[in-house]
């Protein structure tokens, strides 16, 4: 009987093909654009906005006003994490009518009629086109943002979850990356290419259409959620890779039973649920931190300060590429780590690298024009809080929002996780050039400050959580939040009171 669980559970183990493909096709079709299209504007901005300087010369026959140009090109950028916004608040109504693959299918709409719209803005002479097609493209990825890595951490055993809730964050780096590979001067990056450049964000939502209808839906959306427990059972198989998936299915039902006194969430209900309490406002935390932390406004500086420490102008891009090929290969490390390091250590190791890099930084600049050496500090503070944040800040929020929260509140988390990156987002774009403007290299400080305070609650309040049932997470919270989470009977199959011996005792018990 020994050999056989062991058996048992190298299988329940392993990233079987159908888990694998889904995890890259869905990563690849939704999170990889969210990359992509907050990198793709920066390297034409220059071309754009002649374009948009042309077009207003031949509608008026004089020259666009300066002022004016400045609007046009910040309502081009802002409108994407402003529609990102728009698109968490639709998280929640989606993901419980259509499910989570159905969502991602759908929210496709949202990325090739603006990839469309914004391919031909340059025939159409109307900058308009592009103001409007950012918005739409950002309300895609406020959806992704929170949908593949909800659906990837519904379809994955929990030994596999953390790595592949980390895939989704991986595609953005390479979103970004290869964003900034194409906006090269010599490939896409230059007065004939920007519109296809922009253009291009739709052919990943065109293959995600053509494929992912043919992997399963999410087995706890199917069982929880739809009550078809012969569909959830079919998905558990084929994602397994084997026939035997009763104990995962008794896990589910325990789950469910343990939620049916609290029906489904909505977003208001969750806000006065004292028994989500701390997992709330850990969530909040976390995504405001990580936006918060000055991610955005260490790649504003970047150019700057390669320019600072002699690199020729002409160069900057490629050292550009290179700071965006470190943050993909740190990503890709923390996938391989998570499972044996856990997702508490990253954070707190992620968030204190970005504090130190960001003190550093400032005293680096503060010296540069003075001492000759000292841009090369800059630049190394840069790629060490490239490094920080890509370990931990960037990649574990979102994972730990699907594990914090059971199925009847995930998608009303997501929906508040989502709205607080997506408006802290827009508020860094918006208030970082006064910042700039004002405090000058001390604004790093107060992104130091950030990542200090994100740091200690994370080390007072956030738990390990790695390796853990959704409802084992539920009550490493519950005695946090004074309460005691209530199982109804559940039958659990004879295997399963062998392998499980925790969640039997806990029906036992009852």
């Amino acid at each position: 009987p020994s050999q056989q669980l062991k058996k048992k559970k190298k299988k329940t183990e392993r990233l079987t093909p159908v888990l694998a493909l889904a995890t890259l096709i869905s990563a690849f079709g939704s999170s990889f654009q969210y990359g992509y299209n907050v990198a793709v504007v920066n390297s034409p901005s220059s071309f754009m906005q002649q374009f948009y300087n042309t077009t207003y010369l031949e509608r008026t026959g004089r020259p666009i006003e300066e002022n004016f140009l400045t609007l046009l090109w910040s309502l081009s950028v802002s409108m994407y994490p402003l529609g990102g916004f728009f698109g968490s608040l639709m998280v929640a109504p989606l993901v419980n009518k259509l499910g989570r693959k159905g969502t991602l299918l759908f929210n496709n709409i949202f990325s090739i009629v603006p990839a469309v719209m914004m391919g031909v803005s340059e025939i159409a002479k109307s900058y308009e086109i592009i103001i409007v097609a950012r918005f739409i493209v950002g309300i895609c990825a406020g959806l992704s943002s929170n949908v593949v890595p909800m659906y990837l951490g519904e379809l994955a055993p929990k030994n596999l979850r953390g790595a592949l809730g980390i895939v989704p964050q991986l595609f953005i780096t390479v979103g970004i990356l290869s964003a900034q590979v194409l906006g090269i001067r010599n490939i896409l990056g230059n007065n004939t290419g920007w519109t296809l450049m922009l253009g291009l964000t739709g052919i990943p939502a065109l293959l995600e259409l053509l494929l992912l209808p043919f992997f399963p839906e999410s087995p706890r959306y199917m069982l929880i959620q739809k009550g078809d427990k012969n569909t959830a059972k079919k998905a558990l198989q084929r994602l397994r890779g084997w026939d035997d998936v009763d104990s995962e299915m008794a896990e589910m039902h325990l789950e469910d039973e343990s939620e049916k006194a609290d029906g489904r969430l909505s977003v208001l209900s969750l806000l006065s649920q004292r028994s989500l309490r701390w997992q709330l406002v850990s969530i909040i935390i976390m995504n405001m931190g990580q936006q918060l932390s000055g991610v955005n406004a260490i790649y504003y500086y970047a150019d700057n300060i390669y320019a600072s420490a002699g690199v020729e102008e002409n160069h900057i891009q490629f050292v550009t590429v290179g700071t965006g090929a470190v943050n993909v290969f740190m990503t890709i490390s923390a996938v391989f780590i998570v499972e044996a390091s856990g997702r508490r250590l990253l954070l707190l190791c992620g968030f204190g690298i970005c504090c130190g890099a960001c003190v550093l930084l400032t005293v680096a600049l503060n010296f540069q024009e003075s001492v000759t050496w000292m841009p090369y500090i800059s630049i190394a503070c840069v790629i060490i809080y490239v490094i920080g944040h890509a370990i931990g800040p960037s990649p574990i929020p979102s994972l730990m929002t699907t594990e914090m929260f059971r199925q009847s509140a995930r998608s009303s988390a997501f929906m508040v996780a989502g709205s607080v990156h997506w408006l802290s987002n827009f508020t860094v774009g918006l208030v970082f050039p006064f910042l700039e403007r004002g405090l000058g290299p001390y604004s790093f400080i107060l992104f130091a400050i950030i990542c200090l305070v994100t740091l200690v609650y994370i080390w007072l309040v956030v738990p390990e959580t790695k390796n853990k049932t959704f409802l084992e997470i539920s009550q490493m919270f519950a005695k946090r939040n004074k309460v005691e989470i209530k199982l109804a009977d559940v039958d659990l199959p004879p295997k399963e009171s062998k392998e499980r011996p925790e969640d039997a005792g806990k029906v036992a018990a009852l």
